[in-house]
Protein backbone atom coordinates (compact mmCIF):
# COMPACT_ATOMS: atom_id res chain seq x y z
CA UNK A 1 0.00 0.00 0.00
CA UNK A 2 1.38 3.44 -0.87
CA UNK A 3 1.88 5.88 1.85
CA UNK A 4 -1.04 8.58 0.28
CA UNK A 5 -3.32 5.41 0.34
CA UNK A 6 -2.47 4.14 3.64
CA UNK A 7 -2.86 8.09 4.91
CA UNK A 8 -6.19 8.35 3.07
CA UNK A 9 -7.61 4.51 4.54
CA UNK A 10 -6.68 6.48 8.18
CA UNK A 11 -8.54 9.08 7.48
CA UNK A 12 -11.34 7.69 5.84
CA UNK A 13 -11.68 4.97 8.51
CA UNK A 14 -11.34 7.94 11.42
CA UNK A 15 -12.22 11.53 9.50
CA UNK A 16 -10.28 14.04 11.67
CA UNK A 17 -10.84 16.35 12.89
CA UNK A 18 -13.89 14.88 14.73
CA UNK A 19 -15.47 18.50 15.92
CA UNK A 20 -19.54 17.87 15.61
CA UNK A 21 -21.20 19.86 13.03
CA UNK A 22 -23.14 22.20 13.42
CA UNK A 23 -26.75 24.10 12.15
CA UNK A 24 -24.96 27.70 12.70
CA UNK A 25 -21.70 29.29 12.01
CA UNK A 26 -18.38 28.27 13.78
CA UNK A 27 -17.88 30.15 17.51
CA UNK A 28 -15.84 32.59 17.96
CA UNK A 29 -12.19 33.00 15.77
CA UNK A 30 -9.18 31.62 14.94
CA UNK A 31 -7.22 34.30 14.17
CA UNK A 32 -4.57 33.12 11.55
CA UNK A 33 -7.80 31.97 9.44
CA UNK A 34 -8.76 35.77 9.16
CA UNK A 35 -6.66 37.37 6.03
CA UNK A 36 -7.06 40.82 8.11
CA UNK A 37 -5.40 39.99 11.47
CA UNK A 38 -3.01 37.47 9.85
CA UNK A 39 -1.80 40.37 7.27
CA UNK A 40 -1.45 43.30 9.68
CA UNK A 41 0.48 40.50 12.07
CA UNK A 42 2.64 39.85 9.46
CA UNK A 43 3.43 43.20 7.70
CA UNK A 44 2.13 45.63 10.66
CA UNK A 45 -0.78 46.84 8.55
CA UNK A 46 -4.08 46.40 7.13
CA UNK A 47 -4.19 44.43 3.73
CA UNK A 48 -4.88 46.60 0.68
CA UNK A 49 -7.23 44.38 -0.55
CA UNK A 50 -10.13 41.87 0.92
CA UNK A 51 -11.54 40.24 -2.61
CA UNK A 52 -8.87 37.13 -2.41
CA UNK A 53 -8.07 33.85 -2.59
CA UNK A 54 -7.72 30.97 -0.08
CA UNK A 55 -6.44 27.62 -0.04
CA UNK A 56 -7.00 25.13 2.80
CA UNK A 57 -4.16 22.53 1.61
CA UNK A 58 -5.43 19.60 3.51
CA UNK A 59 -8.68 20.57 5.04
CA UNK A 60 -10.10 17.10 6.44
CA UNK A 61 -13.58 17.47 7.70
CA UNK A 62 -13.57 20.87 7.19
CA UNK A 63 -12.95 22.90 10.96
CA UNK A 64 -10.58 25.29 9.37
CA UNK A 65 -12.18 25.48 6.00
CA UNK A 66 -15.56 26.58 7.65
CA UNK A 67 -13.58 29.09 9.54
CA UNK A 68 -11.85 30.43 6.59
CA UNK A 69 -15.63 31.02 4.81
CA UNK A 70 -16.80 32.80 7.83
CA UNK A 71 -14.00 35.04 8.42
CA UNK A 72 -13.26 35.93 5.21
CA UNK A 73 -16.70 37.00 3.25
CA UNK A 74 -14.69 38.41 0.49
CA UNK A 75 -12.90 35.48 -0.81
CA UNK A 76 -12.50 32.65 -2.82
CA UNK A 77 -12.00 29.17 -1.36
CA UNK A 78 -10.41 26.21 -2.62
CA UNK A 79 -10.34 23.22 -0.14
CA UNK A 80 -8.47 19.84 -1.28
CA UNK A 81 -7.70 16.86 1.08
CA UNK A 82 -6.19 12.92 -0.10
CA UNK A 83 -9.40 11.65 1.98
CA UNK A 84 -12.65 11.04 -0.14
CA UNK A 85 -14.70 10.31 3.16
CA UNK A 86 -13.08 13.46 5.43
CA UNK A 87 -13.72 15.65 2.48
CA UNK A 88 -17.41 14.84 2.23
CA UNK A 89 -17.49 15.91 5.89
CA UNK A 90 -15.67 18.69 5.36
CA UNK A 91 -18.40 19.80 2.62
CA UNK A 92 -21.41 18.71 4.77
CA UNK A 93 -20.38 20.90 7.42
CA UNK A 94 -19.99 24.21 5.65
CA UNK A 95 -23.68 23.19 3.81
CA UNK A 96 -24.94 22.59 7.58
CA UNK A 97 -23.73 25.73 8.89
CA UNK A 98 -24.51 27.90 6.44
CA UNK A 99 -21.20 29.70 5.67
CA UNK A 100 -21.16 28.30 1.93
CA UNK A 101 -24.75 29.04 1.09
CA UNK A 102 -24.23 32.63 2.62
CA UNK A 103 -20.92 33.22 0.81
CA UNK A 104 -21.15 35.38 -1.72
CA UNK A 105 -17.75 33.90 -3.39
CA UNK A 106 -17.07 30.18 -4.91
CA UNK A 107 -16.54 27.54 -2.80
CA UNK A 108 -14.65 24.55 -4.35
CA UNK A 109 -14.20 21.16 -2.56
CA UNK A 110 -11.53 19.02 -4.55
CA UNK A 111 -9.84 15.50 -3.77
CA UNK A 112 -6.06 16.02 -4.31
CA UNK A 113 -2.85 15.04 -3.15
CA UNK A 114 -0.89 18.44 -1.80
CA UNK A 115 1.66 17.51 -4.17
CA UNK A 116 -0.76 17.68 -6.77
CA UNK A 117 -1.33 21.37 -6.53
CA UNK A 118 -0.11 22.76 -9.87
CA UNK A 119 -3.41 20.93 -11.14
CA UNK A 120 -5.34 23.58 -9.86
CA UNK A 121 -5.72 27.26 -11.86
CA UNK A 122 -4.21 30.27 -10.77
CA UNK A 123 -2.65 32.18 -7.46
CA UNK A 124 -3.43 31.92 -4.12
CA UNK A 125 -3.13 35.15 -1.47
CA UNK A 126 -3.18 33.34 1.42
CA UNK A 127 -2.35 29.50 2.15
CA UNK A 128 -3.47 27.15 5.09
CA UNK A 129 -1.88 23.91 5.49
CA UNK A 130 -2.31 22.63 9.29
CA UNK A 131 -1.36 19.33 10.38
CA UNK A 132 -0.30 18.25 7.23
CA UNK A 133 3.01 18.28 5.64
CA UNK A 134 4.16 16.33 8.67
CA UNK A 135 2.24 13.59 7.24
CA UNK A 136 3.18 13.66 3.59
CA UNK A 137 6.28 10.82 2.47
CA UNK A 138 8.47 14.07 1.27
CA UNK A 139 7.37 17.34 2.84
CA UNK A 140 9.85 19.32 1.17
CA UNK A 141 7.98 18.46 -2.17
CA UNK A 142 4.96 19.06 -0.33
CA UNK A 143 5.98 22.61 0.63
CA UNK A 144 7.63 23.40 -2.64
CA UNK A 145 4.15 22.80 -4.36
CA UNK A 146 2.07 25.00 -2.10
CA UNK A 147 4.83 27.27 -2.49
CA UNK A 148 4.59 27.43 -5.99
CA UNK A 149 1.15 28.16 -5.82
CA UNK A 150 1.63 31.18 -3.65
CA UNK A 151 1.04 34.53 -5.50
CA UNK A 152 3.74 37.45 -5.32
CA UNK A 153 2.79 39.24 -1.55
CA UNK A 154 0.85 36.15 -0.65
CA UNK A 155 0.93 34.32 2.94
CA UNK A 156 1.47 31.01 3.94
CA UNK A 157 0.48 29.84 7.48
CA UNK A 158 1.86 26.18 8.16
CA UNK A 159 1.52 23.88 10.85
CA UNK A 160 4.23 20.84 11.73
CA UNK A 161 4.84 18.66 14.72
CA UNK A 162 7.79 18.91 16.84
CA UNK A 163 9.84 16.10 18.64
CA UNK A 164 10.89 17.34 21.56
CA UNK A 165 7.33 17.72 23.32
CA UNK A 166 5.66 14.56 21.59
CA UNK A 167 8.60 12.13 22.09
CA UNK A 168 6.52 10.00 24.70
CA UNK A 169 3.81 9.68 21.62
CA UNK A 170 6.82 8.36 19.28
CA UNK A 171 7.27 5.85 21.56
CA UNK A 172 3.76 4.58 22.18
CA UNK A 173 3.31 4.48 18.23
CA UNK A 174 6.24 2.15 17.85
CA UNK A 175 5.42 0.12 20.65
CA UNK A 176 1.81 -0.29 19.19
CA UNK A 177 3.40 -1.14 15.74
CA UNK A 178 5.73 -3.67 17.07
CA UNK A 179 2.78 -5.13 18.59
CA UNK A 180 0.23 -5.10 15.78
CA UNK A 181 2.95 -6.36 13.61
CA UNK A 182 1.34 -7.35 10.05
CA UNK A 183 -1.93 -5.96 11.23
CA UNK A 184 -0.18 -2.79 11.03
CA UNK A 185 -2.22 -0.68 8.57
CA UNK A 186 -5.64 -1.84 10.52
CA UNK A 187 -6.17 0.97 12.39
CA UNK A 188 -9.88 -0.10 14.38
CA UNK A 189 -6.88 -2.69 15.61
CA UNK A 190 -4.54 0.19 16.52
CA UNK A 191 -6.83 1.36 18.49
CA UNK A 192 -7.45 -1.34 20.72
CA UNK A 193 -4.24 -2.38 21.26
CA UNK A 194 -3.22 1.50 22.13
CA UNK A 195 -5.86 1.08 24.57
CA UNK A 196 -4.41 -2.54 26.12
CA UNK A 197 -1.30 -1.04 26.49
CA UNK A 198 -2.18 2.54 28.46
CA UNK A 199 -4.98 0.86 30.72
CA UNK A 200 -2.46 -2.09 31.31
CA UNK A 201 1.11 0.00 31.75
CA UNK A 202 1.64 1.12 35.66
CA UNK A 203 0.06 4.07 37.31
CA UNK A 204 3.82 5.51 37.50
CA UNK A 205 4.66 4.84 33.50
CA UNK A 206 5.92 7.90 31.89
CA UNK A 207 4.29 7.54 28.80
CA UNK A 208 0.79 6.76 31.11
CA UNK A 209 1.66 9.82 32.92
CA UNK A 210 2.04 12.43 29.73
CA UNK A 211 -1.26 10.70 28.28
CA UNK A 212 -2.90 11.84 31.41
CA UNK A 213 -1.51 15.03 32.63
CA UNK A 214 -1.29 16.30 28.07
CA UNK A 215 -3.49 14.50 26.26
CA UNK A 216 -6.44 12.01 27.86
CA UNK A 217 -9.17 14.44 27.42
CA UNK A 218 -8.99 14.71 23.70
CA UNK A 219 -8.42 11.20 22.85
CA UNK A 220 -11.56 10.41 24.56
CA UNK A 221 -12.67 9.82 21.03
CA UNK A 222 -11.10 7.04 19.00
CA UNK A 223 -10.88 9.46 16.10
CA UNK A 224 -8.22 11.59 18.01
CA UNK A 225 -6.31 8.76 19.89
CA UNK A 226 -6.00 7.00 15.89
CA UNK A 227 -4.29 10.29 14.58
CA UNK A 228 -2.11 10.96 17.76
CA UNK A 229 -1.07 7.13 18.03
CA UNK A 230 -1.50 4.83 15.35
CA UNK A 231 -0.89 7.52 12.12
CA UNK A 232 1.16 5.50 9.22
CA UNK A 233 2.96 8.22 8.44
CA UNK A 234 4.76 11.00 10.42
CA UNK A 235 7.68 13.45 10.14
CA UNK A 236 8.74 15.68 13.49
CA UNK A 237 10.77 18.08 13.51
CA UNK A 238 13.16 20.79 15.37
CA UNK A 239 14.38 23.98 14.99
CA UNK A 240 17.47 22.86 12.80
CA UNK A 241 14.87 20.30 10.52
CA UNK A 242 12.08 22.61 10.65
CA UNK A 243 13.86 25.60 8.98
CA UNK A 244 15.49 23.00 6.13
CA UNK A 245 12.02 22.51 5.68
CA UNK A 246 11.40 26.47 5.81
CA UNK A 247 14.09 26.82 3.11
CA UNK A 248 13.44 24.63 0.82
CA UNK A 249 9.84 26.51 0.15
CA UNK A 250 11.94 29.80 -0.90
CA UNK A 251 9.94 31.68 0.89
CA UNK A 252 10.88 34.19 3.69
CA UNK A 253 10.21 33.01 6.79
CA UNK A 254 7.54 35.85 8.58
CA UNK A 255 7.82 34.54 11.99
CA UNK A 256 6.16 32.19 14.69
CA UNK A 257 2.08 33.03 15.47
CA UNK A 258 3.00 32.42 19.09
CA UNK A 259 5.69 35.11 19.50
CA UNK A 260 5.06 34.86 23.53
CA UNK A 261 7.07 31.00 23.56
CA UNK A 262 10.01 32.22 21.32
CA UNK A 263 10.71 34.90 24.02
CA UNK A 264 14.55 34.08 25.46
CA UNK A 265 13.40 36.59 28.47
CA UNK A 266 10.60 34.38 30.18
CA UNK A 267 13.42 31.47 30.43
CA UNK A 268 16.04 33.74 31.81
CA UNK A 269 15.15 36.80 31.88
CA UNK A 270 16.74 36.81 36.00
CA UNK A 271 20.34 36.17 34.40
CA UNK A 272 21.19 39.31 32.59
CA UNK A 273 24.56 37.52 32.03
CA UNK A 274 22.87 34.85 29.85
CA UNK A 275 20.74 37.26 27.62
CA UNK A 276 23.40 39.18 27.03
CA UNK A 277 25.56 35.97 25.57
CA UNK A 278 22.80 35.06 23.55
CA UNK A 279 23.25 37.93 21.60
CA UNK A 280 26.23 36.85 19.81
CA UNK A 281 23.31 34.20 18.62
CA UNK A 282 21.66 33.67 15.38
CA UNK A 283 18.00 33.67 15.73
CA UNK A 284 17.26 29.89 14.46
CA UNK A 285 20.47 29.37 17.80
CA UNK A 286 18.10 31.31 20.19
CA UNK A 287 14.90 29.48 18.67
CA UNK A 288 16.96 26.17 18.75
CA UNK A 289 18.05 27.36 22.85
CA UNK A 290 14.33 28.13 23.54
CA UNK A 291 12.94 24.87 22.53
CA UNK A 292 16.01 22.68 24.21
CA UNK A 293 15.31 24.69 27.32
CA UNK A 294 11.32 24.30 27.57
CA UNK A 295 10.86 20.98 25.25
CA UNK A 296 7.10 20.58 25.57
CA UNK A 297 6.19 22.58 22.63
CA UNK A 298 4.54 19.85 20.25
CA UNK A 299 4.12 21.93 17.24
CA UNK A 300 5.79 24.90 15.13
CA UNK A 301 2.92 26.97 13.74
CA UNK A 302 4.07 30.11 11.39
CA UNK A 303 3.42 32.45 8.62
CA UNK A 304 5.59 32.31 5.50
CA UNK A 305 5.23 34.90 2.52
CA UNK A 306 6.48 35.39 -0.99
CA UNK A 307 8.70 38.62 -1.40
CA UNK A 308 7.81 41.27 -2.42
CA UNK A 309 6.03 41.59 1.22
CA UNK A 310 5.42 45.48 2.21
CA UNK A 311 6.11 45.69 5.64
CA UNK A 312 5.16 49.29 7.87
CA UNK A 313 6.91 51.61 9.52
CA UNK A 314 4.69 53.59 12.26
CA UNK A 315 7.61 55.16 13.59
CA UNK A 316 7.35 58.58 12.32
CA UNK A 317 4.68 60.65 13.90
CA UNK A 318 3.50 62.05 10.54
CA UNK A 319 2.45 58.52 9.37
CA UNK A 320 0.90 57.52 12.45
CA UNK A 321 -1.12 60.34 12.45
CA UNK A 322 -2.36 60.41 9.01
CA UNK A 323 -3.13 56.54 9.28
CA UNK A 324 -6.72 55.17 9.53
CA UNK A 325 -7.47 52.51 12.26
CA UNK A 326 -10.12 50.15 12.49
CA UNK A 327 -10.44 47.77 15.54
CA UNK A 328 -9.15 43.86 15.23
CA UNK A 329 -11.88 41.99 14.27
CA UNK A 330 -10.94 39.05 16.35
CA UNK A 331 -11.82 40.69 19.90
CA UNK A 332 -14.46 39.29 21.84
CA UNK A 333 -16.97 41.31 24.18
CA UNK A 334 -16.54 43.99 22.15
CA UNK A 335 -17.84 46.82 23.39
CA UNK A 336 -16.07 46.60 27.38
CA UNK A 337 -13.38 48.18 28.77
CA UNK A 338 -12.52 44.23 29.79
CA UNK A 339 -11.89 41.98 26.42
CA UNK A 340 -10.32 39.21 25.06
CA UNK A 341 -7.27 40.02 22.36
CA UNK A 342 -6.69 37.71 19.33
CA UNK A 343 -5.29 35.04 21.73
CA UNK A 344 -8.20 35.00 24.17
CA UNK A 345 -6.13 36.44 26.28
CA UNK A 346 -7.85 39.17 28.74
CA UNK A 347 -7.18 42.99 27.87
CA UNK A 348 -8.34 46.01 30.84
CA UNK A 349 -8.20 49.01 28.74
CA UNK A 350 -8.00 51.99 30.78
CA UNK A 351 -11.13 54.62 29.88
CA UNK A 352 -9.25 56.99 27.06
CA UNK A 353 -8.06 53.82 25.36
CA UNK A 354 -11.50 52.41 24.95
CA UNK A 355 -12.63 55.92 23.56
CA UNK A 356 -10.17 55.42 21.16
CA UNK A 357 -11.33 52.24 19.76
CA UNK A 358 -14.79 53.00 19.95
CA UNK A 359 -13.95 55.85 17.27
CA UNK A 360 -12.36 53.48 15.09
CA UNK A 361 -14.66 53.33 12.30
CA UNK A 362 -12.08 52.95 9.41
CA UNK A 363 -12.99 56.19 8.10
CA UNK A 364 -11.28 58.88 10.66
CA UNK A 365 -7.44 58.94 10.54
CA UNK A 366 -5.61 58.86 13.79
CA UNK A 367 -5.01 62.34 13.94
CA UNK A 368 -8.65 63.25 13.56
CA UNK A 369 -9.80 60.62 16.20
CA UNK A 370 -6.77 62.79 19.15
CA UNK A 371 -8.47 65.85 18.48
CA UNK A 372 -11.20 64.31 20.21
CA UNK A 373 -9.62 61.60 22.17
CA UNK A 374 -6.48 62.64 24.68
CA UNK A 375 -4.73 59.77 24.17
CA UNK A 376 -0.95 59.96 22.98
CA UNK A 377 1.09 58.80 20.27
CA UNK A 378 2.57 56.06 22.59
CA UNK A 379 -0.76 55.17 23.78
CA UNK A 380 -1.93 54.32 20.37
CA UNK A 381 1.37 52.67 19.32
CA UNK A 382 0.30 50.27 22.37
CA UNK A 383 -2.72 49.01 21.11
CA UNK A 384 -0.42 48.55 17.53
CA UNK A 385 1.54 46.57 19.66
CA UNK A 386 -1.57 44.82 21.45
CA UNK A 387 -2.90 44.06 17.86
CA UNK A 388 -6.38 45.94 18.80
CA UNK A 389 -6.39 48.17 15.95
CA UNK A 390 -5.18 47.81 12.27
CA UNK A 391 -3.78 50.61 10.61
CA UNK A 392 -4.27 51.07 6.75
CA UNK A 393 -1.93 53.94 5.60
CA UNK A 394 -3.21 56.98 3.77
Amino acid sequence: MSNHLAVAQLYNTYPFPPDPLLDEPPPGYNWRWNWLTAYNFCTGQKPPREDIRILDAGCGTGVSTEYLIYLNPQAEIVAIDVSEKALSMAEERCRRSGVKENHKKKVEFHQLKLEEAAKLPGEFDLINSVGVLHHLPNPEEGIKSLANKLRPGGLMHIFVYAELGRFEISLMQQAIALLQGERRGDYQDGVKVGRQLFASLPENNRLVQQEKKRWSLENHHDTCFADMYVHPLEHDYNIETLFKLIDASGLEFIGFSNPGYWDLERLVGKAPDLIERAKNLSDREIFRLIELLDPEITHYEFFLGRLPLIKADWSKDETLLAAIPERNPCIHGWPSQNIFNHDFQVIILSEVKFLFLSACDGQKNVGDILTEVTLDLAGVRSLLQQQLILLAPA
